[in-house]
């Protein structure tokens, strides 16, 4: 007998996320069927016009709103940032460079550099428990 391995799909909410695009902005065939593992490889290798054009223009997802922004996703509902926005508007918001913005990229910031910091301590650690 010859068993062929049946397709793993997805929910339409796993698959955006894996393409990184707002789900509601998708087409409407996508955010109702299911998507296999084969159709999320072909649509990151050759992605159609609707995929290239969210991934442009948007409307983003929050992870990467808050990517492009340079704030945490908690940063963003703090400056009351709704799910999703557009390049332009992501655009205008680092043009305007609103007060809640620039504190919340300075946080960031921090953060960020007190990770590396404790990353790096414990990599010492590591080295020195090894050498001994």
């Amino acid at each position: 007998m010859n068993a062929q391995k049946p397709s793993q799909t997805m929910n339409p909410a796993t698959a955006a996320k894996k393409l990184d695009v707002y789900l509601p902005a998708t087409p409407e065939d996508f955010r109702t069927g299911v998507v296999s593992r084969a159709e999320i490889a072909a649509l990151q290798s050759d992605p159609p016009q609707w995929l290239r054009d969210l991934r442009a223009h948007g409307p983003h997802p929050k992870n990467l709103v808050a990517a492009k922004l340079g704030v945490s996703i908690s940063g963003l509902a703090r400056g009351g940032v709704g799910d999703a926005l557009t390049t332009e508007q992501i655009d205008a918001l680092l043009s305007e460079m609103p007060d809640w913005l620039e504190a919340e990229r300075s946080a960031y910031r921090a953060v960020l550099r007190d990770e590396r910091r404790v990353k790096s301590l414990h990599a010492e650690r590591r080295r020195s428990a090894e050498q001994e």
